[in-house]
């Protein structure tokens, strides 16, 4: 291990060091008098990581003897020696497949970097043809089919209805009996002063609005058509609101003289028969049922929609009478319309009402990332980059929709919603990949950089890509249309982002690359000198126009420096977070948000209510309004169909059956008998009342049947001829139905419990029977809202665990992973439920996409936290806040930015779709920067391992102990005289330096006077010097920083993870990488991992450390492939 950094860390400097006697080197030869040793002997805990070749082979670092204590948390190489049968379904699988994607990313991030442009153009050629899709577009409108269900019981049920009744809209239409809304026009009444309008002047009014719909018409293909030409038709007349007959009475109610029964009254001028619930609203009834006052009335107009002609002569006339009543002044009365037609041309509109953000939402969107991007580096800042990552999304966007719609696939409004998704999800990856561009080596070519930061970021944007696209599969897995559609448009689309970022943006980023490594300025690609060169220009140039790294001294400290916001959050955040009375007050603040999400998930509200379809501002908000007012007492009329072989005839079935007509009139949401409208218990009645007079033989089915049919269902305008089906020759009834009364049904919760109790009781009956009403489609959603969200995410949740355990080999990691996607879920539901959001098929969207983005940060920080190249916890929450704390900034930031514009659009869909996302997003973040680097520090993996105390040998000769006084063992209680403290050079080894042979320095004395060098030394450090061998230089000892920073390592024996350099060794010793060989001869770095992170964090940090060298090194070179096992056979001894 690092046993020279060790002593250094432990006190020891340079000017304690004395010459050192013989030791062993690693290939068994003997090491020269002189040669430095380590001052402490320090066994440190083998680490279970994993390495990478700097060609881009992986292979496990090495091999490590069975540790002495036992991991019960974590699952590296020692506890895999543990568990032999883990260890061949775990460690061998799952560390392959980690390896695979880092090479293959390695290879492509090369490939992008030589060949950048094909990798830009053939995205650009592959979307302008697919964006030729959208002239086939589409478009889907139908709220029935779009929120509805496809496996609600309403479908059947209606397909029974409907094989079994036939209406028919051009002669025996009743409202009671349609199966499916059709085509109508309904106008609430209010008067202006919003009193009574059992009133003259304001019944005139309601007669004149009833003029004016009648005289309203259209130009059809063939005629201009009215109202009375179109008009469903009831005795051969249009069907009419007869209740405008009161207008000839209503002076003497007006005046008291005449009083109106409430439910029902008989006109006595018309003897028509008046049901008042079906028309009056916000009435008052005094003590003897009379009415007092009325607030609301409703007007029903309905059109024949027998054929498709028909339907779009309707739909015309419909838009006729909203564009005659828009805006126009009805006297004393203020009028609510609402046509079938409503919720099509809402929905229309809603996803216009976002259209003209996409401007505004694009622009903010390159600002941010353009800005966010930026740097005091003008050549390392990347403000063209951020405006192709936004690029990248949009075209990724045109080529998934241009893909999906040349397949046939329905385009609805809500995919609109998802370009401001693609462009948060687009930037997000923006950030990782520039990240870890920025974590790679600036001295490093341009092939090199690119294939570090594909291994490392392709990686987590491989992740979250793929459990983002997976959740958005699974919700088009639904039964709701809705959801499989914009699940379908969005998961393609994210699929389309993922390869496009890869491709046009990696090839974007390997242009900028080269921009950097000629030292072009960010913004205006003109060539200019890193700040270290730029000393005696202006102060303008060197605040704008400086940058980039200098040739000559590509080390310098004021050229390397790291990203302010990203050391933000390794120095100040993570150790904040380290802090243990701040984790247990990050863990503190969790349990507070999950009670708090736990008490709003009880009071989850299920369906998505027909008003919430509408725009904010659209003229149905004021009639939905007035319906949940006034018209909630007695809301839907539902048909009860019996079916199957019932002999109606039989006493004790017509018994059975009256006693099914009462549970069904004595439920909570029924109105009783008074309004239920049954052909049996009337055709009952009339042969209790009827039979010796016309003298009846109903005893058989056949006689049942036929004086029902010839003498009660026989005549013109009679409802229950509807209700009754019989077989060919009219011997049986094969069908039969009765009409009841719901009561008193305040919102979607009452309008579920009313379904499911009428459903219940359907079901309990020995007869076949089914219910229905037509609003019974929508209402289905409710019923399967609930359960079809939880089987979606938990399906979701068990795939993104084990997508996680694939990416992220460590079963403790995924776990937490998952534990996050839990935590955020139920954090989301409850406080968007506070929030005033329902559990609807909008909302089931966005908990369904909450998944994958829930796994994005959990993922990042899980997979950097895994990877960190250190051995602590503490250590690991600062590497992985350092790598991704600001990318996940960036990237929740961008996407609530992405979708901010939702919110101003006057849509319930739009601004829901912005709080579910602003909830996973604001969760998500918390979750990565806060709760999840502290729980994995907790208990994540080695979070349980005990840090072993270090254990320090006593010097001695034998052990190779570096510090002697002139060869023998120095005595740490006696005076060490510093004059007699000397740096030897090692004579073992000859290294090359820039092509020229080093010949061996001899020792160096030091001493405390000036550069702590004896006065026997000054001379030949003096003249080394001028021929660049100055041993000051060499150690990193200059006396000043532009001096230090002239070490060896600066003239370009660097770190790199590129091609396998290799000098030729002497002695018998093995070739070494040349990154590894240093100016002072015989110098060997013992971690090739922990000597790659050191020249990246502390570049002047790292000369005159010092080999451990009890241990031997291999006679020689195993392959032409670097193992690092072959080069540290001992490696944690």
């Amino acid at each position: 291990m690092e046993n020279g950094r060790a002593a250094q860390k432990n006190g020891t400097s340079l000017q304690t060091g004395a010459v050192a006697s013989t030791g062993t080197m690693r290939n068994g030869t003997s090491t020269h008098a002189g040669e430095v040793m380590p001052d402490t002997v320090v066994k440190e805990e083998p680490r279970h990581r994993f390495s990478s070749h700097p060609g881009g082979r992986y292979w496990n670092e090495r091999k490590a003897p069975a540790p002495q204590y036992r991991c019960g948390c974590c699952l590296g190489a020692e506890c895999l020696q543990r568990r032999p049968r883990l260890r061949a379904i775990m460690g061998c699988f799952l560390q392959k497949f980690d390896n695979f994607l880092n090479r293959t990313f390695f290879r492509l991030g090369r490939m992008i970097a030589h060949n950048p442009g094909y990798f830009i153009l053939v995205p650009i050629f592959v979307t302008a043809i697919l964006a030729t899709g959208f002239q086939n577009i589409r478009y889907e409108d139908d709220p029935e089919y779009l929120f509805s269900p496809t496996t609600g019981d309403a479908r059947s049920e209606r397909a029974i209805i409907e094989e079994n009744f036939f209406l028919n809209f051009s002669s025996d239409f009743h409202p009671s009996r349609v199966t499916r809304t059709g085509r109508f026009a309904r106008l609430l009444i209010m008067a202006k002063d919003e009193g009574t309008l059992l009133r003259s002047e304001v019944w005139d009014d309601v007669v004149a609005v009833d003029d004016l719909v009648h005289a309203v018409g259209v130009q059809l293909d063939d005629k201009y058509a009215r109202y009375e030409d179109i008009c469903a038709v009831w005795n051969e007349q249009c069907y009419e609101n007869s209740l405008l007959d009161l207008q000839e009475i209503m002076p003497e109610v007006e005046a008291g003289n005449y009083s109106i029964s409430y439910p029902l009254m008989i006109n006595p001028n018309t003897f028509d028969t008046y049901v008042f619930p079906h028309f009056f609203g916000g009435v008052t009834i005094d003590n003897e049922s009379y009415v007092g006052s009325v607030k609301a009335l409703s007007l029903f107009y309905w059109l024949r929609t027998n054929n498709k002609k028909e339907d779009a002569d309707a739909a015309a006339w419909e838009e006729s009478l909203l564009l005659a009543m828009k805006d126009r002044d009805f006297g004393s009365i203020t009028v609510a319309r609402f046509v079938s037609r409503t919720l099509e041309t809402e929905l229309e509109n809603n996803t216009n009402s976002v259209v003209p953000y996409f401007g505004v939402t694009i622009a903010v969107m390159v600002l941010f990332s353009m800005g966010s991007v930026m740097m005091g580096d003008w050549v390392r800042t990347k403000p063209w980059l951020g405006l192709m990552g936004v690029v990248s999304a949009a075209l990724a966007c045109v080529a998934a929709f241009g893909f999906l719609i040349y397949l046939g696939v329905e385009f609805i409004g809500i995919n609109m919603a998802a370009p401001f998704l693609m462009l948060g999800i687009g930037i997000d990856d923006t950030f990782v990949m520039l990240a870890a561009w920025r974590r790679t080596k600036l001295q490093d070519d341009v092939p090199d950089r690119m294939a570090q930061t594909f291994a490392e970021a392709a990686v987590s944007i491989t992740i979250t890509s793929l459990t983002d696209m997976i959740s958005f599969f699974i919700g088009a897995s639904t039964p709701f249309p809705c959801v499989q559609i914009f699940c379908l448009y969005t998961g393609t689309a994210v699929l389309v982002t993922y390869v496009w970022h890869i491709t046009f943006f990696g090839g974007c980023l390997a242009i900028s690359g080269y921009m950097e490594k000629g030292q072009r300025h960010g913004i205006t690609c003109r060539k200019v000198k890193p700040k270290s060169e730029a000393v005696d220009d202006g102060r303008c140039y060197q605040l704008f126009c400086t940058g980039g790294i200098s040739e000559s001294d590509p080390l310098n400290p004021k050229d390397n420096r790291h990203h302010a916001f990203m050391v933000f959050f390794r120095d100040y955040v993570a150790r904040f977070l380290n802090i243990p009375a701040i984790k247990a007050l990050v863990v503190m603040v969790f349990l507070m948000y999950l009670l708090v999400a736990c008490w709003g998930c009880t009071m989850v509200k299920e369906g998505l209510e027909r008003r919430r379809l509408s725009r904010d501002d659209s003229y149905s908000v004021e009639f939905y309004n007035r319906e949940d007012k006034y018209f909630r007492d007695f809301p839907y009329r539902v048909q009860v169909a019996i079916t199957g072989d019932v002999t109606y005839s039989d006493p004790e079935t017509q018994d059975e059956l009256m006693a099914l007509h009462q549970k069904f009139e004595n439920t909570s949401y029924t109105a009783g008998p008074l309004f239920t409208e049954s052909w049996l218990r009337a055709w009952l009645g009339f042969i209790r009342r009827n039979k010796e007079f016309l003298d009846l033989n109903v005893t058989t089915e056949e006689d049942f049947c036929r004086n029902l049919k010839e003498i009660y269902l026989s005549g013109p305008a009679n409802p229950y001829a509807q209700d009754v089906t019989f077989n060919d020759d009219y011997t049986r009834i094969i069908a039969s139905r009765f009409i009841i009364q719901t009561y008193k049904i305040r919102d979607a919760n009452g309008d579920k419990d009313m379904m499911e109790q009428l459903r219940k009781v359907a079901s309990e009956s020995k007869f076949n029977v089914t219910v229905f009403n037509p609003f019974f489609i929508f209402f289905d959603q409710y019923v399967l809202v609930r359960t079809t969200s939880i089987q979606a995410i938990i399906l979701a949740a068990v795939v993104m665990m084990i997508m996680s355990l694939i990416f992220i080999p460590n079963p403790l990691c995924s776990l937490w992973v998952a534990f996050s996607i839990i935590s955020i879920e139920i954090g989301v539901v409850g406080y968007m439920t506070l929030w005033g959001v329902n559990l609807d098929s909008i909302s089931m969207i966005n908990l369904i996409m909450c998944i994958g983005f829930s796994v994005d940060f959990s993922a990042h920080i899980s997979y950097a936290y895994l990877a960190a190249k250190v051995d602590t916890p503490e250590e690991r929450v600062q590497e992985c806040l350092y790598a991704l704390g600001l990318p996940i900034l960036q990237g929740g930031l961008s996407t609530i930015l992405g979708i901010t514009a939702l919110i101003l659009a006057p849509s319930y869909i739009f601004i829901t779709f912005f709080k579910t996302v602003f909830l996973v997003i604001f969760f998500g973040a918390m979750h990565g920067i806060f709760l999840l680097p502290v729980l994995l520090s907790l208990l994540g993996p080695g979070s349980c391992r005990k840090k072993k105390p270090k254990e320090v040998l006593p010097p001695s000769k034998a052990a190779g102990h570096p510090f002697f006084v002139h060869g023998q063992e120095m005595n740490h209680s006696g005076h060490i005289d510093p004059n007699n403290l000397r740096i030897p050079r090692p004579h073992g080894v000859l290294a090359m330096h820039n092509g020229a042979v080093v010949s061996p320095v001899g020792p160096v004395a030091l001493s405390h006077s000036g550069p702590f060098l004896a006065p026997g030394a000054a001379a030949t450090l003096a003249s080394n010097k001028e021929d660049g061998n100055s041993l000051e230089k060499d150690l990193g000892l200059g006396t000043s920083g532009e001096e230090s920073s002239e070490s060896s390592l600066s003239k370009g024996v660097t770190t790199r993870r590129g091609g396998p350099d290799i000098v030729t060794g002497t002695g018998g010793r093995p070739g070494l990488p040349i990154m590894e060989v240093y100016s002072n001869n015989g110098y060997v770095s013992d971690d090739l991992e922990a000597e790659e992170r050191r020249a990246k964090e502390r570049c002047l940090d790292r000369y005159g450390e010092w080999e451990d060298l009890r241990r031997s090194y291999p006679s020689s070179r195993p392959s032409s492939e670097y193992h690092a096992s072959a080069w540290f056979p001992y490696a944690g001894t």
